[in-house]
């Protein structure tokens, strides 16, 4: 080599053969034609060539002149760059030139040479290649380490390189540069700042899309040098996180996109960074945590990532935020779980509790956002998402916000669609998520228009949808109906006849716009306006838009025509389509793309157009229901028995004959139904007879070949059919044939001549067809049926004991069980009853003589003989029969008016009754008779009793149904505000509930002493349990008015014992109480009352003028119980509020006795105790509002009397299971001892024998007036309660069936039926409700708050030893808290209260129900 040197110092150069000297004397072509045959030269020399490598070495010093590197022409710099490039390889590993400055300028040459490479279609582009491959293969850039600049040189290289990358490129070039740059990170010593820029910058997401191929070039980089590069990465992030250098790098501010991609890139990369983002994600700043957030959603929700299982502290650190104060992130966190969800389903797990508390999160986006992850990912694949996440989808369809619901509705509905009607991912997966059809239907029940309207559009187009084939469609809705629950059946029921309503109003606005205009046409129109307005979404602008539509329809005959095809009764599902689209085409514009009146009047059409059953629709439907008669069907395929899917195809052809009579007008119904009628299953027989009734008005004349085999078949059911079948004959007869006389005679004579009382069982059928024929032709028989009456029902029948009752201490027993004389009693009952109801005149005193046996039963406790002969569940039976009857009665005005006010108090004592499930069937009996305003409003009085239930969903209950008809009440008045006359005010107006309700408990048998202060805090409970609701809004000033009316009762003397002293100090106490309340929950009571009150004639003196009654008569002791605070907004949970009855709907025999707390026949409370017919107060489990966890006796409480055998002393047993007779007056003369030793000497031996039986239903024990003293008693929640009420029998159905049923027929058309449809408007009170949760309320997080301005129980509690546990408080405290922050018990408590019973019964017997 020094030789070599030598040769170099002589300046002379060599060329290669064939080439002559290379100067600037030479043209440029010339130039290039010469460096060429250099560089073949060159190319073609190795590294073992000594002897050339010495002969040119001049030749390459030259070459790395200032001359060629400057060189203008681009052809001669490339030429000159292969030949250094080959220099660089033959005399390797020692190059040629030995200053830095010259090496620098060599090396910047090269790399601006490689800018050559970015035209691939350039001529030289080979030459460009053999450049590059020639400087990789060689690694010549290796030697620029020992340089000062070399960080500038390998920056260029490599700026030059991403610059030049493009997609012309082959692999063979990307591969080249990979190769020169990682030699470089790999082999160096370290790697600049600015040279890992270089790199970086290229995974930026704005470079990253303008030069997808630089990216890829990056990418393959990090990942040959991901060892090497590793601690520089970790330097660099190290300084920007840790340290806050911002200043280190440009690219500081895109460190959170680096990460992402190096991590997409390679994960080792990042090992050292990943943990300084735990420590990130608790940074203080915001929006630093933000950007972590959304960092480590995309690397935790990739779809190959891994890093939730490397890198645990980091994947439980990222948990936590979804619990961030900073509202953002929580919202990313959500966002992050539907990837998460569909890309790693084993991380399911830790996102479900993290999940369910952002569904209950106070933001609305939030909530929102939680529903729309788990959809989407359950959209993907059912088996993504667990049941509790499906659960909190489910959950939100009750939120506050319509949004939220909207977005948890619709999610259902298309997961519904998706895996149960299209079945794409097979049963299992239909199984799972069965549910859903059954809750989007109970979300009927909430008042919210918007709910309602979207339930409407889901049935529609996701659970039946109305684009199916006719066949298909009814099959979908046939095994729809067969497996809803007994609340969805009951929702989609009342859907049908809100539908068919709307229909009918919209019907007569058509009849109205067809006559002559004048003023009574305009009011008529108006009030029509308003109904139609109340079915629509936003009332107030729905108004003006009705208004308009109305506009249209007098103008425009087209439309008018059209509407009037879409609401008439023929109208079919395609003709409806194409009416609701003429009709929209006609009234859009294109004009004006947002059209609100467009979009209101198509909510309109929706609601009324028939899309799903039509004359053609129903023929389908019955040849469905004869498949599975036949046994073609697909019944089990579906998951559905046989039976069941007869007995539902039945029970849905009878509630469509009410909503669509004339579809069922063919002669292929008609022949099915009768074959029905012929089958062995009662329940079968029984629907097509109602179908029968509903459908046969133009039978006779259309179809005389149906009536001539029908006839003989009534006629055989109404004498030897069974009970509810002979009923629905007799109904039929009367609605079908125009000679009914005639053919009620043939059956009414044959009956009664057979009527004997040796065979109780064949006598119940001939007394229900009997009944039902007195009530429908009163006049025809009027001779035979009032001796009928008095002879045989009542001497023969009711006045006669025949066989002794089974000994049991039950209070109730199931149907099945109640003996046939029994049946027959309340059959006679009830034939007595309809009998006054067809006649409907009290001329003959009939009337009286009924109320009269009627209060006697109640009297003897049910036993009328008195001769202990009855059972106590034959007694139970009785006394509900007699307590419905009076109800009945009155309905009708000519017997109302001789009920007398004892009649009428003993009668409202049965809501107190012993049995649970005689008080449940009556007050849902009163309830129903108040929501037609049928009933008087002094029976709305009654439920004040029910604060003394002891059972806490029985008091809910009433107070639903409180709530219902005084929110009725109100909507009536509003609507008809027309309304003149003070006599029908008083009827209607709520507040005039408040005299009766004083006067009622003024005569309460267990108001005894005047001063007791238990008393009177008892009758203080019974009065708030009105009060809270009718305060609850203060509208018109009713405060004033409610504390006037007290006011002038003080003035007055009780109208049913004017001149009794004590009766008239009571009366004036029970007013001081209610003033007491009314003075301490309002504070617009001082004001003038709106108007003066009118007080009932029947039950207050007038005033004395000269008589002032300003005495106070309350013991300055009650003054300490009136606690200041506003009531509660009460509010009617819709979910609770089922529908009770529905004009024109029949309900299944198991449905009747269903109420808001205790559907199932599993799952009845223990009786309570009874005296006169009345509980105790102080046995309650506190008051409704109360949020107290029922206590076991394990928690230190004593457990209530009478709920346990064993708890009390042989002798406490004998003494309290006896009881007095029923509504004497003489106890309240009898001191409770003289009483309570009475009764021990009394006890019986052979009720003691008993103890060892079920007591479930037995009668508690009693102290004074048949209850446990107070003192034992006071504050315990009675725990035994539960136990009873799981094991409980069945309620009483048969009878109460076909009384509700009756009802519902005999009302049907009547006008006091349209009363049912008011409801609350829009959703008023849905915020309140957080405030005034239900008692039924069954959430399990949040039990009901306590209720403000009642008096704590907890003060007495203490003195008496039987307060609250402090495990209870707690719970209450926490309950509270969680309300607050998570604003969630409305909605808790609405999902829960869609079930059958109350949250701490259900959560034992829940299961038991659904059975």
């Amino acid at each position: 080599m020094a030789h070599s040197k030598n040769r170099a110092t002589d300046g002379k150069i060599t060329y290669p053969p064939g080439v002559k000297e290379i100067s600037d004397k030479i043209s440029k072509e010339e130039m290039v034609r010469r460096l060429k045959m250099v560089v073949k030269t060159f190319m073609d020399m190795d590294q073992d060539s000594e002897e050339e490598k010495e002969l040119y070495l001049n030749l390459a010093l030259h070459l790395a002149s200032d001359f060629f590197l400057k060189h203008p022409d681009k052809d001669v710099r490339l030429l000159v760059a292969c030949c250094l490039a080959d220099i660089f390889r033959i005399y390797a590993p020692e190059a040629p030139y030995t200053s830095p400055d010259k090496l620098k300028d060599i090396f910047m040459f090269i790399t601006r040479q490689l800018k050559g490479l970015e035209d691939t279609k350039s001529a030289q582009f080979n030459r460009y290649f053999y450049l590059l491959e020639n400087i990789a293969w060689v690694k010549s850039y290796n030697i620029c380490f020992e340089l000062e600049d070399s960080n500038e040189i390998f920056t260029q290289l490599y700026r030059t390189l991403f610059q030049v990358i493009n997609n012309g490129h082959n692999q063979k070039v990307h591969m080249h540069m990979v190769d020169l740059m990682s030699s470089i990170i790999c082999e160096g010593d370290s790697v600049s700042q600015e040279l890992l820029d270089t790199v970086l910058v290229n995974l930026v997401p704005a470079h990253k899309n303008l030069n997808k191929q630089a990216y890829d070039l990056a990418k393959a980089l990090l990942k040959r040098t991901a060892q090497a590069i590793e601690p520089y990465i970790t330097n660099f992030f190290n300084q920007v996180l840790m340290l806050g250098k911002t200043s280190v790098s440009d690219l500081s501010e895109h460190v959170f996109d680096l990460i992402l991609e190096l991590y997409n890139i390679d994960s080792h990369l990042l090992l050292s960074v990943l943990p300084q983002l735990e420590f990130k994600l608790k940074s203080n700043d915001n929006d630093e945590r933000l950007q972590v957030v959304k960092l480590l959603a995309k690397m935790f929700g990739a779809k190959d990532s891994e890093l939730a299982s490397q890198n645990k502290p980091l994947w439980q650190c990222y948990l936590g935020r979804f619990n961030d104060i900073h509202v953002p992130i929580r919202l990313e966190c959500v966002k992050f779980a539907s990837h998460c969800l569909m890309n790693h389903p084993d991380l399911a797990k830790d996102l479900t509790e993290y999940l369910k508390v952002r569904s209950h999160d106070p933001e609305e986006a939030i909530r929102h956002d939680v529903i729309v992850s788990i959809v989407t990912a359950s959209k993907k694949d059912l088996s993504l998402v667990n049941d509790h996440l499906l659960n909190f989808v489910r959950e939100r369809t009750l939120d506050k916000r319509w949004r939220v619901r909207k977005e948890a509705m619709m999610g259902l509905a298309q997961i519904y669609k998706k895996y149960s009607l299209q079945a794409e991912a097979g049963k299992e997966a239909a199984k799972q998520i069965s549910w859903i059809k059954d809750k989007l239907l109970h979300i009927y029940y909430q008042n919210s228009i918007d709910d309602r309207l979207l339930v409407e559009r889901i049935f529609a187009q996701y659970m039946v949808p109305h684009n199916l084939e006719t066949t298909e469609r009814m099959k979908c809705l046939y095994y729809l109906y067969a497996t809803l629950d007994s609340n969805a059946v009951k929702a989609l029921n009342e859907m049908w006849k809100c539908q068919n309503m709307l229909r009918h109003h919209v019907k007569d606005l058509l009849d109205l716009v067809k006559q002559p205009k004048s003023d009574s046409y305009n009011k008529a129109v108006f009030s029509k306006v308003m109904v139609i307005t109340r079915n629509l979404p936003d009332p107030g602008k729905a108004q003006d838009f009705v208004k308009k539509l109305v506009q249209v329809l007098e103008e425009d005959e087209k439309i008018r025509k059209q509407l009037e095809t879409l609401v008439s009764p023929s109208c079919s599902c395609k003709q409806a389509e194409v009416c609701v689209k003429d009709i929209t085409k006609k009234l859009g514009s294109p004009k004006q793309p947002s059209n609100p009146f467009l979009e209101m009047v198509k909510f309109l059409l929706e609601r009324i157009a028939p899309v799903h059953i039509d004359t053609e629709s129903i023929s389908a439907l019955i040849k469905q229901v004869n498949k599975s008669i036949e046994g073609t069907a697909d019944d089990e395929d579906e998951g559905v028995p046989t039976e069941q899917a007869i007995r539902a195809g039945l029970e849905l052809l009878k509630v469509l004959s009410f909503t669509h009579p004339v579809s069922f007008h063919s002669a292929e119904t008609f022949e099915s139904l009768l074959g029905c009628l012929k089958m062995d299953d009662e329940k079968v027989a029984e629907a097509a007879l109602q179908i029968f009734k509903n459908t046969g008005g133009k039978l006779e004349e259309s179809f005389p070949h149906i009536k001539s085999v029908l006839l003989p078949v009534l006629q055989h059911k109404a004498k030897k059919g069974p009970p509810r079948q002979a009923k629905y004959a007799i109904r039929c007869i009367h609605a079908m044939f125009s000679n009914r006389d005639t053919h009620f005679a043939q059956i009414f004579e044959p009956l009664h001549k057979s009527l004997d009382t040796e065979n109780m069982e064949q006598l119940i059928t001939p007394l229900t067809t009997l009944g039902h024929l007195a009530m429908l032709a009163p006049e025809q028989f009027a001779g035979p049926l009032k001796s009928l009456v008095a002879n045989f029902i009542v001497k023969d029948l009711l006045m006669n004991d025949r066989i002794p009752g089974k000994k049991t201490t039950k209070l109730w027993v199931p149907d099945d069980e109640v003996s046939p004389e029994t049946l027959a009693k309340i059959q006679g009952i009830k034939l007595m009853v309809r009998w006054l109801l067809g006649v409907k005149n009290n001329q003959s005193k009939s009337g009286n003589s009924t109320l009269r046996m009627l209060t006697a039963i109640l009297n003897s406790d049910g036993d009328l003989t008195e001769q202990g002969k009855m059972g106590k569940p034959d007694m139970s039976r009785l006394r509900l029969a007699a307590g419905c009857a009076v109800l009945r009665l009155a309905q009708e005005p000519c017997y109302h008016e001789i009920i007398t006010l004892e009649q009428f108090q003993l009668c409202a004592l049965v809501i107190n009754d012993e049995c649970y499930q005689v008080r449940q069937a009556f007050a849902q009996k009163l309830h129903k008779g108040l929501c037609r305003l049928r009933l008087p409003l002094e029976y709305l009085a009654v439920f004040a009793l029910c604060a003394k239930d002891p059972v806490k969903e029985r008091r809910a209950h009433a107070h639903q149904c409180l709530v219902k008809n005084i929110n009725l009440r109100r909507e009536y008045l509003k609507q008809h505000a027309a309304i003149s006359g003070e006599e029908k005010l008083i009827s209607l107006l709520p507040e005039y509930v408040v005299p009766y309700a004083i006067h009622l408990l003024a005569h309460d048998p267990d108001y005894v002493k005047v001063q007791d202060i238990e008393q009177l805090k008892d009758i203080k409970e019974a009065l708030w349990f009105i009060l809270e609701i009718l305060m609850a809004k203060n509208e018109n000033n009713s405060h004033a008015f409610i504390r006037k009316m007290v006011e002038n009762i003080k003035q007055t003397k009780d109208g049913q014992c004017p001149d009794d002293a004590k009766i008239n100090e009571k009366l004036y106490t029970v007013c001081d109480v209610a003033m007491n309340i009314v003075i301490s929950k309002s504070t617009t009571y001082s004001l003038e009352s709106p108007k003066d009150p009118v007080l009932p004639a029947r039950y207050f003196t007038q005033p004395d003028k000269n008589f002032s009654n300003t005495k106070n008569y309350l013991p300055p002791e009650m003054k300490a119980f009136f606690t200041p605070g506003k009531p509660k907004a009460a509010n009617v949970l819709g979910a609770v509020n089922k529908p009770l009855s529905a004009t024109g709907k029949q309900q299944t025999k198991l449905s009747r006795m269903e109420t808001i707390s205790n559907a199932s026949s599993n799952s009845n409370p223990s009786s309570p105790g009874r005296s006169k017919g009345r509980l105790d107060v102080s046995e309650k489990d506190h008051s409704k509002n109360e949020d107290i966890s029922m206590k076991s006796p394990s928690e230190g409480e004593k457990p209530s009397r009478g709920r346990k055998r064993g708890a009390a002393s042989s002798q406490e047993d004998k003494a309290q299971e006896s009881k007095p007779k029923r509504g004497r007056k003489k106890a309240a003369n009898t001191s409770t001892d003289d009483a309570e030793e009475q009764w021990g000497e009394d006890s019986s031996m052979a009720e003691a024998s008993m103890e060892t039986e079920d007591e479930q239903n037995s009668p508690p024990k009693r102290g004074r007036r048949g209850r446990p003293p107070k003192s034992a008693t006071k504050d315990e929640t009675p725990s035994k309660g539960r136990r009873g009420r799981r094991k409980a029998a069945p309620p009483p159905e048969e009878e109460n069936d076909e009384e509700q049923e009756e009802e519902e027929e005999e009302e049907e058309d009547d006008a006091g039926s349209e009363n049912m449809e008011v409801k609350p408007k829009g959703r008023r009170g849905r915020k309140p409700r957080v405030e005034a949760s239900e008692a039924t309320s069954d959430s399990v997080e949040s039990t009901p708050q306590k209720r403000r301005g009642r008096p704590p129980k907890s003060q007495t509690a203490a003195r008496k030893g039987g307060g609250r546990s402090r495990a209870a408080v707690s719970q209450e405290e926490e309950s509270e808290e969680e309300m607050e922050t998570s604003q969630q018990s409305e909605e808790e408590a609405e999902e829960e209260q869609l079930q059958d019973s109350s949250p701490k019964v259900r959560r034992k017997s829940g299961r038991r129900d659904r059975r």
